[in-house]
């Protein structure tokens, strides 16, 4: 029966990265408590797009987005903007990414994207299998879709890079991509099937079914809210907002794009930044959908759950405070309209979230500098489902003294 007044590990965060590192400390032998501020699946592990991109092997912050970024940034519905209120507070954060797009830092991390996305997929579907949840995977694949030949060809650096890392595909014409996928617009002349991405029935669901075998195995999961750290002797002393104090001998850090705030309390300042996603979730009739469909040129992807069809996506650096604009989610539906001539818009359900983003588009995992008792995973950005296992499994070795599967300096929540 598992200690109540001290477990053996806290992990702070109910979203998919934490309650998976629970399950994964869990089945090493080891008491776990898991708090959140809100309960399991209340933030950005509810309204993601549901795929395991593990082909995404390719930074966010790179030469090809600071390409296309002044473009973006000149439409406030876009793929990416920065609201005027905000872009003051985010300039340091855009140096820092702006940094990050040489091409030696753009190999560095996709080689250490590419190690962290190996070792995820190799780790899933075992995962999977021990928490009961491996009905939900789908391998339906994605396909990349491409507005004429000019972008297609501007894409093929990026194939190329994956070709290198052994990553499978195949590239269509209009006549390859209807036969995949029926009912695109015309206007989409050129496109990229990977087969190997999967994808879960539904996010939220998924996350909630872990919590539920989380508890069933002897865990325990209570809503509160983390405000502070503080090392003590034999342990760490978790502070709450209500002055409450729990012990544990060790903690996981992994609360999202609230983690930033409770590492500063140990004394660790980590750039941590808010990309806040929208989408709409439309009736599971609104269209024949049968993969995965990514609209690179517009930022967004459109994807059928179990629960229906959700389009969503793009970038807006706007941080924690500021009001939702659902004119983005609207936006984006109206171009899925015009994508998709067939789509019905009728009926949705509108959400946004906040991804948790460091400037070189890697997490970071690894111990505080203030304690070793303190272990960060957080910072997942757009892919938290996807490195979800594979994250897991790199904290459950830090915390039981085995070495990690994977090199993981790259991702060293000090490299800032």
């Amino acid at each position: 029966m598992q200690n109540k007044t001290q477990p053996d590990v806290i992990v702070i965060g109910a979203g998919v990265v934490g309650l998976s590192a629970a399950l994964a400390l869990q089945a090493r032998g080891l008491s776990v408590t898991v708090l959140d501020r809100e309960g399991p699946a209340a933030g950005a592990s509810a309204g993601n797009a549901g795929a395991f991109a593990f082909t995404d092997i390719q930074p966010l912050a790179s030469p090809g987005i600071l390409r296309k970024a002044p473009k973006w940034l000149l439409d406030p519905l876009g793929p990416l903007s920065v609201p005027p209120a905000y872009a003051l507070q985010i300039a340091p954060w855009m140096l820092r990414f702006w940094r990050a797009c040489s091409p030696g830092r753009v190999a560095a991390s996709t080689s250490a994207q590419t190690a962290l996305m190996d070792l995820s997929k190799a780790e899933l579907e075992p995962f999977l299998q021990r928490t009961g949840t491996a009905s939900m995977l789908r391998k339906e694949g994605n396909l990349q879709v491409y507005e004429g030949e000019a972008e297609f060809k501007a894409s093929l650096a990026g194939w190329k890079v994956r070709e290198m890392h052994g990553i499978e595909f195949r590239h269509l014409d209009a006549a390859g991509m209807a036969a995949i996928q029926p009912g695109l617009a015309p206007r989409f002349t050129h496109g990229t099937f990977t087969p190997g991405w999967f994808s879960i029935a539904d996010p939220k669901l998924y996350t909630l079914a872990l919590a539920e075998r989380f508890q069933a195995t002897g865990g325990e999961i209570d809503r509160a809210e983390v405000t502070a750290l503080r090392p003590v002797e034999g342990g760490v002393d978790v502070v709450t907002a209500e002055g409450k104090v729990r012990r544990a001998a060790q903690v996981v850090l992994s609360a999202g794009a609230f983690s930033h705030q409770i590492s500063r309390t140990i004394g660790e300042s980590i750039p941590l930044e808010t990309e806040r996603g929208y989408n709409t979730t439309l009736p599971s009739d609104a269209f024949d959908l049968r993969t995965q469909v990514t609209f690179g040129g517009h930022g967004f992807v459109i994807t059928r759950l179990s629960t229906g069809i959700r389009v969503g996506g793009a970038v807006e650096l706007g941080g924690l405070k500021l009001p939702p604009n659902f004119r983005r989610s609207e936006a984006m539906l109206q171009k899925a309209q015009a994508f998709l001539p067939g789509l019905k818009s009728q009926g949705g359900v509108q959400w946004m979230g906040f991804r948790p983003s460091l400037p070189d588009s890697l997490p970071a995992i690894g111990r505080a500098r203030a304690t070793p008792r303190v272990v960060y995973a957080f910072g997942h950005g757009h892919l938290g489902l996807t490195q979800s296992a594979g994250t897991a499994r790199i904290v459950a070795d830090l915390l039981t003294g085995q070495t990690p599967a994977i090199d993981i300096a790259s991702f060293s929540p000090q490299r800032f």
